[in-house]
Order: C-alpha cells, then structure tokens, then sequence
C-alpha cells in the first residue's frame, strides 16, 4: 500500500502541479485538504481539478466559525498589530490550517503534509512551526525548497509541466497579482508593487473595496456592541463572529476602510511590500479600542499594548502552538472581563469616526472629568503630588547646578 501524503491544496497553479509531482517523484497517494477560511468564490470546481490532476480524494473544510472564535478573536482582543499596520490576516489563519491539516492526516493515516509555500516567505515557517508543534513525527514536504528534484521556476514552466502529465487546466500563463484571501482580509503582492516607488494601481488591484476618493459622499453611522472584549451585534441585529466579519467587510469596502500600503520585515529576513485589504477587521479593531478606553485602567492598558506587541511577532512569526502565546492570550482574556458596551461611529471615505460609546463599567467619571470636578477631587491635593512627582527632576537639576558651580 502506498504512503499517504496530505497537500495543503488551493486549487491555483502551483499545488496543481504538486499533486503529480508528488506522485512521479515519491509514488505517494495524493489526498487533497482545502481549508475553507473564507476565500468565497475560489473555491468553485476544485474537486474536479484535484480528481483531474491525479489526487485520489479532496476534502473542503470549513473552518470559518473556528478562525473567527477562536484565532480572529483573541487577536482583536490583544490588539496585536504587525510593525503597526499589518492586521495579521495571513498570519492568524495559518495556524487554523495546520492544525486541520494534522487532524486529516491522523484521519487518513499519512505520513507527510505537503505544502506549496514557497522558500523565501513567511508562510513556510507558519505551516511547519504549527505541523512540528502539533505532530512533530509527520514528514514535511516544501517543493519550492527541493530544487534538485523541483525544477519549476515559473508560471510557464508548471502548465508546461500539467500537460506533459495529461492535465489541461484553466490556467495562463499571464503574470498577476499574489494574492492571499480569507474572510478577514486579501492581501496583495507582485507587479508594480514590487518597486516600493510605485503607487499601487488601486483600479485593478482591489478586490472587497474602493479607494476613499471612491466611496459614498454622505457619511453612515454603524452601532456595535461587546460582551467581555466578543462583538455581539451590528445595528441592533445580534449575529455570530464570522457574520459581523462579513456586514462589516461589506460597510468598510463600501467606505474606503483598511486599505494598507506597507513595507514589511519579513520573519526571514528580507523586506517586502504589500497592499492589504482589511475593511470589516480595520473596523472591528478601532470599536473594540474606543470601548476599551472607557474600561481599563491606565497601568493595564499600558502592560496590554506591550502584550499586544508581543501577541502580533508570535502569530506573525508561527509561534501560535507555544506556551508564550498562551499565556499571553491569558492575559489578554483577564483583561476582557468588562469589555462590555455599546459603540457607535460612522464611516466616511477612508475614515472612522467616534460618535459616541457607552459601559456599564465605564471608568470615565463627567464630575472628575469636569472643570467642577466634585467632592472626589481637591485641586489642593495636586501640589503636593507634583512635588512629589518631580522630586528626581529637581534633585537632578540641582546636583547639576551645584557641580557647574564648583567648576
């Protein structure tokens, strides 16, 4: 009985021509995984592509529900953003797929994962760390990293290699934009974007949205509500994570929302430019902040942005599997206990706007607030903090003064 091996399977070029690769170059029996993350239409005719291509089975797995619960949502509550830009959407659902890879591949007895990342990017050091974590005793598999036995190094060279296996597919030769598309996010690379000089070319390269000089004229106004740092409902209507994703995907394409131009320092060491489109996270992740300044404290808001830093290197880097990662989502989990209220703002050409937000456990006092400032606080009792306060400055200064002196 021939091996098993599990390949990570999109249904692009690339791990189309994996599939017979595999084949030719190891005799395994080729079982595709297609893990539904939220790619929408891509995922249209992939069974009869794998089948035709030479895989003995494809399974579809949507994992939506468990990305948005169980990845998105920690990630939103740590506040973890990228060299602060970059909304991890590639990052977060690349552990989700390793982990449905692994359960597969136990399922089907196999003895590899295969995966088509190439050998410059993250995404190989995302899909291994997860697959060594979870089942350190599988084989892993990296085609773009076995150039001795890969020889493929263009979009020509692959359909080239499909016909020569009997495999005539929809694809052409013609070089496009790198995509890569979940619910959360579609991320952009290629083209003229690979000469940081460029202006992207918006017109063809937006896939959920427009650009703010595009969007309506007239501003609209959105309510969202939490419960202990989860969204609950938009406009009043309740709805389960992944709907608010998708209503607020819709709003924010609509407005010009979460467009981002970045340089990024890749895990590998190299630098790298991409446009990502983040409209319904970009969202997601100013209302969850404005409802936080009302709730916490100063001294945890400020350890809480530390531990997002440091939430956002660990997915963006693979490192989701660690006891680091757990342990800091515990204590971004502590600090959501009175994450609960209502936000409203509107969106309007690229922007989002506060209009107002509410807690039952607002920490924000009108009387202390105020220039009265009530029966809490004494004007008086501010002078003696300041001297205290400002005691090392004043010692500094006055040993400074003192030695100027002497000389």
């Amino acid at each position: 009985m021939k091996e098993k091996v599990i390949l990570a399977y999109s249904g692009g070029l690339d791990t189309t021509a994996i599939i017979p690769w595999l084949k030719e170059n190891f005799d395994y029996e080729v079982i595709c995984c297609c893990i539904d993350c939220g790619q929408g239409e891509e995922l249209d005719g992939l069974e009869e592509r794998a089948k035709l291509s030479g895989a003995s089975k494809l399974y579809i797995e949507n994992i939506i529900d468990e990305f948005c619960d169980e990845y998105i949502v920690p990630c939103v509550q740590a506040g973890a953003v990228y060299e602060n830009k970059y909304l991890l959407g590639t990052s977060m659902a690349r552990p989700v797929i390793a982990k449905r890879l692994v359960e597969i591949a136990r399922k089907e007895g196999a003895s590899a994962i295969c995966h088509g990342a190439t050998g410059k990017g993250n995404d190989q050091i995302r899909f291994e760390l997860g697959i060594k974590a979870l089942a350190p005793d599988l084989k892993i598999i990296a085609p773009w990293r076995m150039t001795d036995i890969w020889t493929m190094q263009s979009r020509e060279d692959e359909i080239e290699y499909c016909k020569q296996h009997g495999i005539d597919l929809p694809f052409d030769a013609k070089h496009s934009y790198s995509r890569d598309r979940n619910l959360w996010h579609i991320s952009h690379e290629g083209l003229e974007l690979e000469d940081p000089a460029n202006e992207p070319n918006y017109d063809d390269l937006l896939v959920l949205g427009v650009t703010p000089e595009k969007a309506p004229d007239e501003a609209e106004y959105v309510t969202m509500t939490f419960e202990a740092g989860v969204p609950k409902s938009i406009n009043g209507k309740a709805m389960k994570v992944s709907e608010i994703i998708t209503e607020l995907n819709r709003l924010g394409g609509k407005h010009g929302i979460g467009i981002v131009d970045i340089v990024e320092n890749r895990v590998v060491g190299m630098k790298s430019r991409g446009v990502y489109e983040t409209p319904g996270g970009t969202i997601l992740m100013e209302a969850h902040d404005q409802l936080e300044e009302l709730v916490l404290d100063r001294a945890t808001m400020e350890v809480k942005k530390d531990m997002g830093n440091k939430m956002a290197q660990i997915v963006y880097e693979g490192k989701w599997f660690t006891p680091l990662r757990e342990a800091v989502q515990a204590f971004v989990e502590s600090t959501q206990k009175y994450v609960t209220g209502e936000v409203k703002f509107k969106l309007y050409k690229g922007n989002i706007i506060k209009a107002g937000t509410t807690s039952p456990y607002s920490l924000y006092s009108e009387s202390l607030a105020s220039f009265t400032t009530g029966e809490l606080y004494d004007h008086h009792d501010a002078s003696g903090f300041i001297t205290l306060f400002g005691l090392p400055l004043k010692v500094r200064a006055m040993m400074l003064a003192a030695n100027e002196k002497d000389k």
